[in-house]
């Protein structure tokens, strides 16, 4: 039997003009003065299924439903997902900052559906292999010293019945914010660098970097650190460079373990509650918080007047439950599950464990930003512990509320049972649509 599936990749320069809001710092007010490295939509086509990455912080699921909707797949045959840099322009209307182009969003739009059209007009005969590179060491839990990290860094690699290289994905679960508030030009942050050194060295190659479950992990910065525009030593675009070096010679190490040819996706919908973690009225926050402006440096200044529009303008919305969206895809044994928002290392883990029987060994890929990015969405046990991610973040995120405890493992249920396992169980087969 053969082992061949038809597959394709295509690339598209999204890169903005200078002058355009960044995303990423509630902190950093001023506009993008220039670019560092181009901002890419990327996708890969295996049979009737794609990926899809931007290289912006978030899409936001309306956008990612309409690129869904034109791409002409199936329901739940495609994927829309997001780098998550934070030297990106502002994507998401009403999330993660303001002034967003609407005319630079539908062009992202139309890159992402043109880049699947071109990933699947460019399918040939193909092999798949899949491989687990090396834990590259630089992943830090920025909420507790020592905390959980994700060291899994799963490849998936895609080559021509000749063996040249069609695409490869790779996949780790670190926050692209190398670079913090002060930097003002367009960048891929470390993703970028990754796929530079991959494409070096598989020749012909598109490579894709899809951000892991990385809510609470970076290089050791606190969140708090990121509320300055003061430049850092570690924050530079010369140790983004060196991180992602690091990631991609880590990659390389993977072995190309053969897969099938069986390609299938499920895909469901399940609506995560919002909870709200302010206790006084919004009018009263709304006031102290602009008497605090006042008087604070210009970094706090605008953090806090990000947070007095939104007690004035949002938290008095109702809450209703949002829309969550998971993914599924198995490529020739290689499972790819693919989750909203930012979620954080330890459901990363618990997945695989619950699918792999151990968190490392096994065939799974677990990305977050993944058709639709709202905010953080902690495990229960986090709640307890409070702080940016837990309290704070769906301010920035204009969101009325921040989501409930609960949240993450229902996603992580949900996904679970798209593979016909519940948490704790053996290992799965995933079963057909």
């Amino acid at each position: 039997m053969s082992d061949l599936v038809q597959a394709g990749a295509a690339v598209i320069d999204v890169t903005p003009p200078a002058g355009l809001a960044m995303s990423g710092f509630a902190a950093r007010t001023s506009p993008a003065t220039g670019v560092h490295d181009p901002l890419t939509v990327r996708a890969v086509a295996i049979g009737e299924t794609a990926i899809v990455v931007a290289d912006v912080i978030g899409l936001h699921e309306d956008s990612c439903r309409r690129i869904r909707d034109r791409a002409g797949l199936a329901d739940g045959h495609l994927i829309v997902a997001a780098t998550h840099t934070h030297g990106g322009p502002v994507a998401m209307p009403g999330r993660l900052g303001p002034r967003l182009d609407p005319a630079w969003l539908q062009r992202l739009e139309d890159a992402c559906v043109r880049a699947v059209a071109e990933a699947r007009a460019t399918r040939r005969p193909a092999r798949l292999s899949f491989g687990l590179g090396t834990d590259p060491g630089i992943a830090r839990n920025r909420r507790h010293a020592g905390g959980p990290v994700d060291p899994a860094l799963p490849v998936l690699r895609i080559r021509e019945e000749s063996g040249a290289a069609i695409a490869v994905l790779a996949c780790h679960a670190l926050h692209p914010v190398v670079l913090g508030a002060d930097n003002t030009l367009f960048t891929a942050d470390y993703p970028g660098a990754v796929r530079r050194h991959l494409e070096a060295v598989h020749s012909g190659a598109i490579a894709l970097f899809l951000t892991g479950c990385t809510g609470d992990i970076n290089t050791g910065h606190s969140a708090h650190a990121s509320i300055s525009t003061a430049p850092r030593a570690d924050r530079t675009f010369a140790e983004a460079e060196r991180i992602g070096a690091r990631i991609a010679e880590a990659a390389l190490q993977a072995p190309e373990q053969p897969l099938g040819n069986d390609i299938r996706a499920l895909c469901t919908e399940l609506p995560l509650p919002l909870a709200r973690t302010e206790s006084r009225p919004p009018e009263v926050l709304a006031a102290e918080w602009r008497r605090e402006a006042a008087a604070a440096d210009p970094a706090r200044a605008a953090l806090l007047r990000c947070w007095a529009d939104w007690a004035e303008r949002i938290a008095p919305r109702p809450l209703a439950s949002w829309p969550a969206r998971v993914t599924v895809f198995d490529w020739g044994g290689a499972r790819l599950i693919g989750l909203p928002g930012e979620i954080f290392a330890q459901t990363g883990l618990d997945l695989r464990r619950a699918l792999d029987g151990d968190p490392l060994p096994g065939r799974t890929m677990t990305f977050g930003f993944a058709d639709g990015c709202p905010g953080y969405i902690p495990p229960a046990g986090e709640y307890r512990h409070g702080g940016y991610e837990v309290e704070e973040a769906h301010r920035y995120y204009g969101m009325p509320a921040a989501f409930a405890p609960g949240a993450a493992e229902a996603l992580l249920e949900a996904a679970c049972r798209l593979v016909a396992v519940t948490p704790a169980a053996g290992r799965p087969v995933l079963p057909r649509p």
